[in-house]
């Protein structure tokens, strides 16, 4: 079945965000001039066919107008020059990476100048000794794991995407992935960035030091802002020693319940897991269908993957799990010590949303986090809102930290399964904030999500973040009608 991206409404859950207005046609002419001026000749696209395909990222909410132009800079100078051109005559700004976010945060507004970083693909340094690897943002995530693998270390940040989003794209949504519950998320690996403000000035945030805190920390602020505060030209990134090899359990339980109850034993364990993901009997029936040759096991309810990379106990890490997983009452229990099998179950797990959408031709993919005590709530009310709505949603994720990744499955074809997956986001986002948690994890706010972001901060929260942005970026030219 072919998979597509369904427009599915933005306002769903809270008010409709504030529309951005285009600029005038005096405007557009005067900053294609000096963006031409100011850029090799393939550094601009303008071609209409191609603008539409950098028009929107992995979501299914639709871009909100027609850009202008592409860019596509190589340096930082190119950067501070296309934004010196935007600020002056008050032209938005979409800084892009590999669009594979999730929430509408690199979609088209109009008018916009989309800011690629598909060129700034650099890796300038690999220090060993500091332990930093210093990077420019369209570096893809994978590339960076295996290039300081090369050299005896380890970036531990894992988004699913990993082998396509780039370094710049985590930034943006501060990504969290499979490793979250062991190492934490991509802000704790963030040392200092390079930025370009609004109005084209570079600065640089913070030295790259592991303890700096002279002033406010700008750098944490850059992190997640999903380019509404600056644009990204380079990353310090700190780094570990490489771990040992991945080995672990995969177990397969009759209810997702006693599947939580061993995810909780093992996160109490003194057998702390590099993975925890739990997968539903949905998710699993999707993958199966998706990938028959993935060797996942068929019919169950839940499945438990607990990885550890420990170089010394990583053994009786593994004992530890599978005893956990028997003593919960686990169906199945298949205890892998060679990192091939593992690697198979981790690249079925990483096709969990294509897989999801596959079912109907069409999903939402929702990213919310709750305290793990709120779990199995979340989980039985899923149940709920799937029953009541007609529509197959599969959650899983990364149980160890509490977020998990509920997927609306829909017919894009049928208005009214359109409409009842629209109903389901708002009801999921909303039942997220009254189980004390967030609505977004790591995928972002984008466009997806900022009707439901009043219910979450507070007015006041918001007031002081959307005065944060307003020092920042007084034009209001970066990403507009996104984030806040």
């Amino acid at each position: 079945m072919t998979a597509t991206r369904t427009p599915v409404d933005p306002a769903a859950g809270g008010p409709a965000p504030v529309p951005v207005p285009a600029p005038d046609a005096a405007a557009l002419a005067a900053v294609l001039a000096d963006l031409r001026a100011a850029l090799p000749a393939e550094a601009l696209v303008t071609h209409p066919d191609t603008l539409r395909g950098r028009a929107q990222d992995g979501s299914a909410t639709p871009p909100t107008g027609d850009p202008v132009a592409l860019v596509q800079p190589s340096t930082t100078a190119e950067v501070s020059a296309v934004l010196r051109a935007a600020h002056a005559h008050r032209v938005p700004v979409v800084p892009q990476g590999a669009l594979s976010g999730l929430a509408g945060g690199a979609n088209a507004v109009p008018g916009a100048i989309l800011l690629s970083t598909a060129r700034m693909t650099r890796i300038r340094r690999i220090d060993p000794v500091d332990q930093v690897a210093v990077v420019q943002p369209g570096v893809v995530t994978k590339d960076l794991v295996d290039a300081v693998a090369a050299r005896g270390l380890f970036y531990p940040p894992d988004p699913a995407s990993y082998a396509q989003s780039t370094i710049g794209g985590n930034i943006a949504t501060n990504a969290g992935g499979m490793r979250c519950v062991k190492y934490g998320v991509t802000r704790d690996f963030v040392r200092s960035l390079e930025v370009v403000l609004a109005d084209g000035e570079v600065v640089r945030t913070s030295p790259e030091t592991v303890k700096a805190v002279a002033g406010l920390d700008l750098t944490g602020l850059v992190v997640g802002s999903e380019g509404t505060l600056a644009v990204v030209t380079e990353a310090t990134l700190g780094l570990l020693p490489a771990p040992g090899p991945d080995r672990g359990v995969c177990a397969t339980f009759a209810t997702v319940a006693d599947a939580l109850d061993a995810a909780n034993a093992v996160v109490a364990s003194a057998h702390r897991p590099s993975t925890l993901e739990l997968l539903d009997g949905v998710v699993l029936a999707s993958l199966v269908a998706y990938d028959p040759d993935a060797g996942l096991p068929a019919g169950a309810e839940a499945m438990l993957l607990a990885i550890t990379d420990e170089a010394l106990g990583g053994a009786e890490d593994v004992a530890a799990y599978e005893a956990i997983a028997r003593a919960h009452g686990a169906v199945t229990v298949d205890v892998a010590h060679d990192e091939e099998r593992l690697h198979a179950l981790m690249r079925a797990r990483r096709a969990f949303n294509p897989a999801m959408r596959a079912v109907r031709g069409g999903s939402i993919n929702e990213d919310v986090a709750v305290p793990r005590t709120r779990l199995p709530e979340l989980l039985e009310r899923l149940g709920e809102i799937s029953a009541q709505s007609g529509l197959p949603i599969g959650t899983g994720g990364h149980v160890g930290d509490g977020n998990l990744h509920p997927v609306i499955a829909f017919d894009p074809a049928d208005p009214a399964q359109v409409a009842a997956a629209a109903d389901a986001h708002a009801r999921i986002l909303g039942l997220a904030v009254e189980l004390g948690g967030t609505v977004t994890g790591e995928h972002g706010i984008g466009t997806e999500k900022r009707g439901a972001l009043a219910g979450e901060l507070g007015e006041r929260v918001l007031a002081i973040q959307r005065g944060i942005k307003a020092v920042l970026d007084p034009r209001g030219i970066l990403n507009p009608g996104k984030k806040l």
